[in-house]
């Protein structure tokens, strides 16, 4: 089993998207109500060699010496993957020997305006960066930053960097209704995406489980609606997860993936199916055991049942990754 990479999984933006986790459950910069992870248990800005290079590395010259490379190699997980220090070495590695292959990084943007992070990230082939407000009284209710982290500079940082990136900047807006959805603040948003200057405009909302557990997502017409009164062109509401086509991508170690998979998001039955490319009747035989064990639980939501994984399993997956 894989302790740094995850997948690949169909995903909805990057077709065959491998996933590298280049920090522990959960160290991130930001403690967003409505992340799938789950609470950040440590909160920061410092930038640290937070899993060993080496081990990362190793990984992926196994996977590439045993699977077709993927779509993309995302850089993503539980939590921020701009605060370690070696992703630019990572970027390097895999531009060295998958060179066919893309790669991206999901980064909510809180160290852009670092000029070494905007360095590091320039070598992706797309960034796509969050941005759920652009008021800093909303910023800091919805996305609860590093109190480290201000606004004006990750907006700054957001445009310094499209002015010398050459590759694509896919820019998702997360709506919550009652958090970020007033007239001003939209008004805010439709603001700074001008300045930004972003080859896609991705809007969503809630999907999965959040931090809090009294979110609401927003539906899809109230999505269009503010899609279409932005009137920037390029907005575009996502929608599910691609089926996957050819299973002959998916890792076949699937039984090991179920549990780290479910550790980094919470996942229907049909979800992990799908994920991982196993007969539905398995994932949900695996489900079973795993919630017996007490290593997962049952969440109701309005999209069916999700599987998360425990305090303690969660912390497993992580430890491992350290």
């Amino acid at each position: 089993m894989y302790q740094y990479l995850f997948g690949p999984v169909p995903s909805r933006r990057l077709g065959m998207s491998l996933g590298v986790d280049l920090v522990p459950h959960k160290v991130c910069s930001f403690n967003c109500v409505y992340c799938e992870c789950g609470r950040t248990t440590r909160l920061t800005v410092a930038r640290d060699a937070y899993v060993p290079l080496a081990a990362v590395t190793a990984e992926l010259e196994h996977y590439l010496a045993h699977h077709r490379p993927p779509d993309f190699f995302t850089f993503s997980g539980a939590g921020e993957p701009t605060l370690n220090s070696h992703l630019g070495d990572v970027l390097a590695f895999i531009r060295e020997r998958a060179p066919q292959a893309r790669t991206a990084v999901i980064t909510n943007a809180s160290l852009i305006d670092d000029p070494q992070v905007r360095a590091e990230l320039a070598a992706a082939d797309v960034v796509m960066p969050s941005l759920d407000a652009a008021t800093e009284r909303t910023f800091r209710r919805m996305d609860r930053p590093s109190p480290r982290v201000r606004l004006q500079p990750l907006l700054d940082g957001l445009v310094a960097f499209r002015d010398r990136f050459s590759g694509a900047i896919w820019l998702e807006v997360v709506i919550l209704p009652g958090y970020n959805d007033h007239p001003e603040d939209l008004a805010a948003l439709r603001e700074a995406l001008v300045r930004i200057r972003a080859d896609r405009i991705q809007l969503n909302t809630l999907d999965r489980p959040g931090t809090e557990t009294d979110l609401q997502p927003a539906p899809r017409e109230q999505l269009e609606r503010i899609a279409a009164e932005w009137g920037l062109g390029n907005v575009h509401v996502v929608g599910a997860a691609p089926a996957p086509g050819n299973e002959a991508g998916y890792r076949s170690d699937g039984d090991d993936a179920v549990l780290a998979t479910i550790a980094r998001r919470p996942c229907t039955a049909d979800d992990l199916a799908r994920l991982l490319g196993i007969a539905p009747a398995r994932a949900a035989e695996r489900l079973r055991a795993l919630e017996a064990a007490g290593q997962i639980i049952a969440v109701e939501q309005e999209r069916g049942v999700f599987y998360q994984a425990t305090d303690r399993a969660a912390r497993g997956q992580g430890e491992h990754g350290q």
